[in-house]
């Protein structure tokens, strides 16, 4: 039998992970990896366990959403799986998705419910950005019995239709961490489009291992994390609303960084740091992305 859904994955030195994932997904599935500059031997052991995969090696890391747009344009099939490195999956999983996704023909994006490492439900939908806390903190901790129409599905693992993306567009270019789902979803919704969770539907999600934590990196991840929420005000808020969200986040990291600082918490004041400096920089204008910018968006 023909298969329905293609496999994408995002690495960026994802070898203590991505075997696990491969491991676990069916061996019949079409598998796309789209490799953000790995330095490790994460693309040796995508050789090793799925020599069939098509492979997108980018010598730059062009971030999330961009590098799964990259896979996106590539799938033939009715439905592509986004799949973290960092996700273990099951077919009954998959197959549960996908028998979703034809007894409801009207929605778009289809999310497992996520468990963690241990065990333990790890919140995965929630509401619309707008309608949560100052920073967007997952809100929703129930695990409904059946299937739920939600307004945010997280982007760690989901199944979407292929013909409704091709509508709405692919992932947002100009941002490269973070709120891509959220934007995702968000145009999901304006277009007329229903998310389901998936209670049937259970994966494994070890939230993390993808890359090695260090200074850089978590400056990096804060930094993103800032930035992408200015930038989402912006986008669907206008420059006025983006720009007070900007100078109310900037002094608020800054001066935790400062409290921080002085009472020697080093880590959290870098990270606070990170914060402010990339609020400042959504508020300027400074662009997130690495490709060039585009003509007509």
């Amino acid at each position: 039998m023909t298969a329905r859904t293609t496999v994408i994955t995002i690495t960026h030195n994802g070898g203590l992970v991505i075997g696990g994932l491969l491991k676990s997904l069916p061996a019949d599935l079409p598998l796309i990896i789209i490799d953000n500059a790995s330095e490790d031997d994460t693309l040796d052991i995508v050789g090793k366990l799925r020599p069939d995969a098509k492979i997108i090696r980018n010598k730059v890391g062009l971030g999330y959403g961009s590098a799964a747009s990259q896979g996106l344009e590539l799938v033939e099939t009715e439905f592509a799986l986004l799949a973290n490195p960092d996700s273990l999956m099951t077919g009954e999983a998959i197959d549960a998705l996908i028998a979703a996704a034809d007894q409801y023909p009207d929605a778009a994006m289809f999310g497992p419910i996520h468990k963690d490492g241990n065990g333990d439900i790890e919140p995965s939908h929630d509401v619309e950005l707008w309608k949560r806390g100052d920073y967007g903190t997952l809100a929703y901790e129930c695990v409904p019995e059946g299937p739920l129409c939600v307004e945010f599905l997280s982007g760690a693992v989901n199944l979407v239709r292929m013909d409704v993306m091709r509508q709405v567009g692919f992932y947002d270019r100009e941002i490269f961490l973070y709120f891509d789902d959220d934007d995702m979803c968000a145009r999901m919704l304006r277009a007329g489009h229903g998310m389901i969770l998936v209670a049937d539907s259970v994966v494994t999600h070890l939230n993390g291992g993808s890359v090695r934590p260090n200074r850089a990196y978590y400056w990096e991840k804060f930094w993103h994390l800032a930035w992408s929420r200015i930038y989402f005000e912006r986008k669907y808020k206008g420059r006025l609303a983006a720009t007070c969200l900007g100078v109310k986040h900037a002094l608020r990291f800054a001066m935790k960084a400062l409290l921080y600082g002085a009472t020697l918490q080093r880590k959290k004041g870098w990270r606070d740091l990170a914060r402010c400096f990339g609020s400042i920089a959504a508020t300027i204008g400074v662009r997130a992305s690495r490709l060039p910018r585009a003509v007509n968006r």
